[in-house]
């Protein structure tokens, strides 16, 4: 397993509720090496995941022992290009193929760091003792093959965010 350096943050996470579901609202913040700018400028697609788990927790010795299952995990995928002709950047979201084109990479990457999520409601009937937690990474495994060699072994490019419990309202 690669070391990360956590340069991607999770600055808000949180859960609410709306009418019968709940909702994850989060902000992702985005810092990207000079290396990795230059490959999106260079209309390189940048792949970006984010994994959003709930997470079961049961108290087997009273506090100090605590089982956690995962009952629930999904990843949304995003692609960012540049497109050279019409000097745009295009965020698609890989599971829905919808695209949306932003004048900057901030633009671009500030859309891309804002979730929201409604949540299955399936495994939302009980809420008491479960968490959820969402982190971000770069996928390298997605780059050009030319590129995944060295993408893997620069820390240049190994740009992920720590595991965030959300808040619930």
């Amino acid at each position: 397993m690669p070391v990360y350096a956590e340069t991607f943050s999770v600055d808000y996470a949180r859960i609410t509720k709306t009418g019968n579901g709940y909702v994850l609202n989060a902000r992702i913040d985005y810092p990207l090496t000079l290396r990795v700018k230059e490959a999106i400028a260079n209309s390189v697609p940048i792949v970006f995941s984010q994994q959003i788990k709930l997470v079961r927790q049961t108290p087997l010795l009273g506090k100090y022992w605590i089982w956690e299952r995962t009952s629930w995990l999904t990843e949304l995928r995003y692609e960012i290009r540049y497109h050279a002709l019409s000097q745009q950047y295009i965020v698609r979201d890989l599971g829905t193929q919808n695209q949306n084109t932003y004048p900057s990479l901030s633009d671009a990457l500030q859309a891309l760091g804002s979730v929201y999520l409604s949540l299955p409601p399936d495994h939302m009937v009980e809420t008491q003792n479960l968490s959820l937690q969402i982190r971000s990474e770069l996928d390298l495994y997605a780059l050009p093959t030319p590129m995944r060699p060295g993408a893997l072994l620069s820390k240049k490019w190994q740009l992920a965010s720590p595991w965030v419990t959300a808040q619930w309202d």
